[in-house]
């Protein structure tokens, strides 16, 4: 029989395995349901008795991965209207409180331990919990909390309606239920972690940008995801109408919110099918076209008051520790599991790719053909899909993680306060490569083939130590502040390349920083 706490709704009972407590489905916010759909996060309604915290809690809405390969919907030519979409989708929710926590903790009766939040990624339109154990954390002295929200349109729809970015508020709700409640589980409400992986990580960066965030963790560590992939307020009001009017509704929240949630999904599938169908600058807008993200934080002028890259170069954030860094072959992933990578070729690369347009970030912009060029020029025996790979890798994860930690730096060396450390996780998964979210499982040291979710990714004996290592280097962080490395600084750029053999490495991305800086 498991422990007995109290927390701000009432009383909960977990379980216990292996000496590590265990509470599950917790709701953090009332159920985003009814009148509280597609509205900012509402406190969660109490309840009387002991509530039994023993099992997951339901996931968002959304619409399922799937399970090989693929799309989770049918192509869209042959879709003719949302209705026939419908018929595709699978639903991956099955519950109302959805807004909910899982956490493990040594011991409810502690004192101040250190607490760690997950934010998992999923390019904004996925968020599960179920893939994620908190226990190797809770052995190592850690209360572990990891948070579902709003993915997709559910939480991410924007109309001009002075709401916005629900989804980033259900996170900020999360992390103040930690800051009022964690001390029952023997947390230290000051010493609060946020980590995240992909989309995860980019709430992060948002996350410190925000005012309705700011004190709400001591810490952060963003993996492959930083502060850069945003979307402009009249492309977000541009998506959110061609969502309406795929549904046949008023372009407002309140029709888009009667409209069943099984309707809405298949609406939200087919309208990202027409955007990697034909990805037109014109008709999505040039931040939506370069990311393929429909669904993203939005710059609001409130929520979100700017771009959050612009927001940390000013100051935002930092008093916050940050720990930023990426895979080796970020981008590789996809282009491996889709099974595209052997049909890429010159051709390819020099025709359809080259004409996609500008990759832009922030004040800096690189065409796709000058960027192909460069890396040819720079890699001449790497195969086409590589070529690809690496551009797609420095686009949406290294640069952003160079430029954060340059003026996350440069914010807090003037102010005295958080520190700034850098990584390169760079251990190749026989076939694969260092690619995309490769590193999660070795954070939570459970590195082995049979593990949720990124289990398949690691091959047959992936190095334990690795895990441990890096593992033992996130527990540090969220303890003391120092992960085990120097401090990165705009001079050395120190960064912990992670691998067999890991080892410290002074500006490892030279040339590709300076690419990229000197185009615009």
């Amino acid at each position: 029989m498991g422990a007995v706490v109290k927390v701000s709704q009432g009383e909960l009972r977990g379980t216990v395995t292996d000496g590590v407590h265990v509470f599950l489905g917790i709701p953090y916010a009332a159920a985003a349901v009814g009148v509280n759909r597609m509205l900012p996060p509402r406190p969660a309604e109490p309840w009387s008795g002991v509530r039994e915290a023993t099992e997951p809690g339901p996931e968002p809405p959304q619409v399922a991965p799937p399970a090989t390969g693929g799309s989770a919907v049918g192509p869209a030519e042959d879709w003719v209207d949302v209705d026939e979409a419908f018929a595709h989708v699978r639903l991956a929710t099955a519950s109302d409180d959805y807004l909910n926590v899982n956490l493990w903790t040594p011991d409810p009766a502690a004192i101040g331990l250190p607490v760690m939040v997950w934010i998992q990624g999923g390019m904004f339109e996925i968020s599960s919990t179920a893939a994620y154990d908190g226990s190797r954390f809770a052995r190592d002295g850690v209360v572990c909390v990891v948070i579902n929200w709003r993915p997709g349109a559910e939480g991410l729809l924007y109309l001009g309606d002075g709401i916005a970015n629900v989804g980033l508020l259900d996170q900020v709700a999360a992390l103040e239920w930690v800051r009022d409640n964690i001390a029952a589980f023997g947390g230290d409400p000051g010493n609060v972690t946020v980590f995240g992986e992909s989309a995860g990580a980019m709430s992060i960066g948002v996350l410190l940008a925000m005012p309705r965030a700011e004190g709400l963790c001591r810490r952060a560590i963003l993996q492959s995801g930083a502060a850069h992939h945003v979307i402009s307020a009249a492309n977000a009001t541009r998506i959110g109408e061609y969502l309406a009017h795929k549904l046949g509704v008023p372009a407002t929240r309140e029709a888009i919110a009667a409209v069943g949630i099984d309707r809405l999904l298949a609406a939200q599938a087919q309208l990202k099918r027409e955007l990697m169908a034909d990805p037109d600058p014109e008709r999505w807008g040039r931040d939506v076209v370069a990311s393929m993200m429909p669904w993203q934080p939005v710059i609001d002028g409130e929520i979100l008051p700017g771009p959050p890259i612009e927001r940390i170069t000013a100051g935002a954030g930092s008093e916050v520790d940050v720990i930023v860094g990426t895979n080796t072959e970020d981008w590789r992933l996809w282009i491996v599991v889709s099974g595209v990578f052997p049909q890429i070729n010159d051709e390819i690369l020099t025709g359809p790719v080259a004409a996609h347009g500008y990759l832009s970030l922030g004040a800096y912009c690189i065409s796709a053909e000058e960027a192909l060029s460069a890396y040819r020029d720079r890699y001449p025996e790497s195969a086409p899909g590589d070529l690809l790979a690496a551009v797609q890798t420095d686009w949406w994860t290294r640069i952003p993680a160079i430029r954060l930690a340059d003026a996350h730096a440069e914010a807090s060396s003037g102010a005295g306060v958080g520190s700034t450390y850098m990584y390169e996780f760079a251990w190749p998964s026989p076939g694969l490569g260092a690619v995309h979210a490769l590193e999660v499982p070795f954070v939570f040291d459970t590195a082995r083939p049979d593990a949720p979710l990124f289990g398949g990714l690691l091959g047959d004996d992936p190095p334990q130590e690795l895990a441990h290592a890096m593992h033992a280097a996130w527990v540090d962080f969220a303890t003391h502040g120092d992960p085990g490395w120097p401090r990165y600084d705009p001079t050395s750029r120190a960064t912990m390349r992670f691998d067999t053999i890991s080892q410290v490495v002074d500006d490892p991305r030279a040339w590709e920083r300076g690419l990229w800086e000197g185009v615009r």
